[in-house]
């Protein structure tokens, strides 16, 4: 029987990439030596505090429906966290809460883009992006941030590509998979294409809490930009809550009804247990996200340093977020097969950059979410099945 065309806008050519990290995974569930380094979710528990709230409330008979648009208790928190980091003024009617990053940017393409628009999404860019934001018929135009440029935006890139259907551009800073946070002045740039050509953005800030180096900047405390913006986050790599699904979409008030009519038929709000441990992940336990960071800033260090035991590789020391960036241009092959050749040879799984778009041909990922053990000998079987070539 014939299905929906809509199915071939979801399936995006960077979900192949996932093929290895399936297999490793199922490896690692019967018990074979395998070291998963492909895959961003934190090792940590969540802070036992905000489990204990969600206990609480399962206990106080928090199992019914909840507000479509997330609690005012959770709205709030997430309106004043928002508001100290970018010093952009923010209330509950800014905020909209979804089940997680990813449902927030999928809401946000059926709220601003029809059929037909174009969307500038700079890449690298996580590998759901193009069915995210070409479900509703959008075109999704990739503009590259060259990787010999260390994988940083390039305005004039931006600026060709801009055309008379040209309805937003996407960016994310701190960058998955780059871990680059963009500077005050590439922003201005992004922020005054924006401006000129009355565009929406749309930022993806998850990894806001995961800073090395350098200093988080949100695209909306520019100038003229808050009205422009929706901005995206999620507790999921700042309390190492991704199993939660909880996540939120700041914006003009304008949207507040259109995306409370989607989530109407589409989610009808989160569970209430859930938000309120989110409550106590903003308020009470910011500390813990702190924590979280060194340690990642530490493995970061870690794994850079073993890693570049391996002849001929370049290693991209990341300023934010959990993955480490590496060239393999020169052993050969291209990103994909050497994924694939490097589990089969030593049981390590890692991602190929080149799904998160073309300028990252050639890179690999590499999570350090694991603990110092695993990855020293992870690293070491990677520089190992390097330097045999």
């Amino acid at each position: 029987m014939k299905i929906s065309s809509l199915t071939d806008r979801i399936s995006g050519e960077g979900a192949a990439a996932w093929e290895i990290h399936g297999q490793a995974q199922q490896a690692l569930a019967k018990g074979e030596d395998v070291i998963v380094l492909s895959v961003g979710d934190p090792d940590f528990p969540t802070p036992a505090p905000i489990i204990d709230r969600a206990k609480q409330a399962l206990s106080d008979g928090d199992t019914h429906y909840a507000m479509v648009p997330g609690r005012v208790a959770l709205r709030e928190a997430i309106a004043a966290d928002f508001q100290k980091q970018s010093g952009v003024a923010c209330d509950i009617d800014n905020v909209y809460v979804f089940a997680g990053t990813q449902n927030a940017l999928f809401s946000t393409s059926l709220i601003l883009l029809d059929q037909g628009d174009e969307v500038i999404a700079l890449e690298p860019m996580y590998v759901s992006y193009e069915a995210s934001l070409g479900i509703g018929g959008a075109k999704l135009i990739p503009v590259a941030q060259p990787a010999e440029n260390n994988f940083r935006p390039d305005a004039a890139l931006i600026k060709q590509a801009i055309t008379a259907k040209t309805r937003a551009i996407v960016i994310t800073t701190p960058n998955n998979p780059t871990g680059v946070v963009m500077t005050y002045d590439e922003l201005q740039q992004i922020a005054n294409l924006a401006i000129e050509n009355d565009l929406w953005v749309i930022s993806d800030e998850v990894y806001t809490d995961v800073i090395f180096e350098g200093e988080h900047l949100s695209i909306a405390s520019l100038p003229g930009m808050a009205e422009r913006t929706i901005t995206i986050n999620s507790l999921s790599k700042s309390h190492a809550m991704t199993g939660w699904r909880i996540g939120w979409a700041i914006g003009p008030k304008m949207l507040a009804p259109h995306f409370d009519n989607l989530a109407l038929c589409m989610l009808y709000g989160l569970p209430g247990f859930i938000q309120e441990a989110a409550v106590t992940a903003l308020t009470d336990q910011r500390s813990a996200s702190l924590s979280m960071r060194d340690i990642y800033r530490r493995r970061r260090d870690l794994v850079s340093r073993e890693l570049k035991k391996a002849q001929h590789l370049k290693v991209l020391i990341p300023q934010a977020a959990m993955y480490v960036m590496v060239d393999v241009r020169n052993y050969g092959m291209g990103s994909d097969e050497f994924c694939r050749a490097l589990y089969m040879a030593t049981g390590v799984s890692v991602l190929d950059a080149g799904a998160f778009g073309k300028s990252a041909d050639g890179w690999v990922r590499i999570s350090f979410t694991l603990g110092d053990e695993v990855l020293v000998e992870g690293c070491r079987r990677i520089v190992k099945f390097l330097n045999e070539r």
